[in-house]
């Protein structure tokens, strides 16, 4: 059987996670339905509704349906406090999780028939494994490095994937559907300057075609699913597959357990730099420290050198020295979401220049399966280091119940309110286990959040 082939017949087969694996996939859902709701109140993300609702006056029913749908994974991706898997390099639970929401709302329009929490739960878990497994199946960590945004290539799959579970397709059309969508996968993007980012678009639009592979394989539409068994990959992106890593243990595994959760809005490569910082801080005066040196393997170090510009809100969330200024100065800004401000506060300007990047080979070991960063501080003659390896959010160290409800709270409260806030979480929190949260959800979803 083809990699597709097994793949769609997970797929097509998939149920909810095991019984040890429902609280960590239910902690999943209550982190990017806080990172979702959290990204519709910053002016970022309002553009990106407004553009769509624009774009909606034109649109048929099925057309709003995608626009929904695409958007509202942007606008989870957008908000840089959702999952990550390290291994393959891409963050599935923004695609995954309000596609699932977004499609189950429309189950009775779309398919003739009401999704259950257990389709919503099977579904969100195929959602995440095809991602997951096709990322580190193109090894994510080393295209992302040659300009090819590995959540972006793998978008179309992942939506698929999630779209052809709720929609019942069997395993020849879901089959079909995945391998559509990975003819739909783009390769790399050029670089994106000014705001609002058109990277957002992008995102979206790739979102969209996944639900479209998907529909189109439901309407009998065929494609190749012995693709990724050829050499298309390499000859058309320049990428080489490894089957074994999409298939291994295909059914019998789950990647809930590999997942990173971001306790706080920040680039990835950024935040064991800035819990080491954090752990040395509380050991010396802030206004003592004369220098900062931040060491981290060199795939990234490059990335998260560079400065925070006013106005450019994703500059602030990936320069490491920022965000270390933040830590120092202002720790509760650490999770806020919106950070478009056209001026940057002079004392952060002010520390963040004391702040250092350097490449160190002798991380690079821990790197992909974790991104690593050594801090030294020198104050008052004498230099501390902190070396964080595995951090917080990460598998070895995961958020619990009370650390997730605790992030989104810190996130959300300030935007909504701390009433509204428990509403989102408590609905969140047991969608995938009472068909009653589970409607209620998706109702929310089909109202316009």
């Amino acid at each position: 059987m083809s990699a597709l082939g097994e793949l769609g017949r997970y797929v097509a087969d998939s149920g909810p996670p095991a019984e040890d694996l429902r609280e960590l996939a239910q902690l999943h859902l209550i982190d990017t339905v806080g990172a979702l709701i959290a990204s519709t109140r910053m002016p970022e993300g309002l553009r990106l509704l407004r553009f769509r609702a624009g774009m909606q006056q034109a649109a048929e029913a099925e057309g709003a349906l995608a626009l929904d749908l695409s958007t509202r994974c942007a606008l989870a991706r957008a908000s840089e406090i959702d999952d990550i898997h390290l291994p393959s390099m891409t963050t599935p639970g923004a695609i995954v999780i309000p596609g699932a929401l977004t499609l189950a709302a429309a189950m009775p329009a779309v398919a003739a028939q009401e999704a259950t929490a257990q389709d919503l739960a099977a579904a969100i878990a195929a959602g995440y494994e095809a991602m997951t497994r096709l990322g580190r199946a193109i090894d994510g960590p080393s295209i992302l490095y040659r300009g090819i945004w590995p959540t972006y290539l793998v978008a179309p799959v992942a939506a698929a994937a999630t779209a052809a579970r709720l929609f019942g397709l069997n395993e020849a059309r879901t089959g079909h559907a995945l391998s559509l969508a990975v003819m739909l996968m783009a390769g790399g993007v050029g670089p994106i300057h000014g705001a609002p980012s058109g990277r957002w678009f992008l995102y979206a639009s790739a979102v969209a075609a996944g639900v479209a592979a998907a529909e189109a394989a439901r309407a009998d539409y065929r494609g190749d699913p012995d693709i990724l068994d050829k050499t298309w990959l390499a000859d058309s992106h320049g990428i080489a597959f490894d089957r074994e890593r999409l298939t291994e243990n295909l059914g019998s595994t789950s990647v809930y357990a590999a997942l990173s959760m971001k306790p706080l809005c920040s680039a990835k490569q950024a935040i064991a730099a800035i819990e080491a910082f954090r752990a040395l801080g509380d050991r010396v005066p802030k206004d003592a420290i004369n220098k900062v040196r931040v060491r981290v393997p060199s795939a990234y170090a490059g990335m998260i050198s560079i400065r925070a510009e006013p106005g450019a809100r994703q500059s602030t969330m990936v320069s490491v020295a920022h965000q270390i200024a933040l830590a120092a100065l202002e720790p509760e800004r650490l999770s806020e979401v919106d950070r478009s401000a056209a001026t940057i506060d002079a004392a952060v300007a002010q520390f963040s220049a004391k702040v250092e990047v350097f490449a160190d080979k002798d991380l690079e070991a821990f790197y992909p399966q974790h991104w690593p960063a050594e801090v030294e501080v020198e104050a008052g003659g004498k230099v501390l280091r902190q070396r964080i390896v595995e951090a917080t959010g990460d598998p070895e160290h995961p958020l619990d119940r009370a650390g997730v409800v605790g992030k989104a709270h810190r996130v959300l409260d300030p935007l909504v309110g701390d009433a509204r806030a428990a509403e989102w979480l408590k609905l969140a929190g047991a969608a995938l286990d009472d068909q009653s949260a589970c409607r209620k959800l998706a109702a929310v979803f089909a109202a316009g959040l």
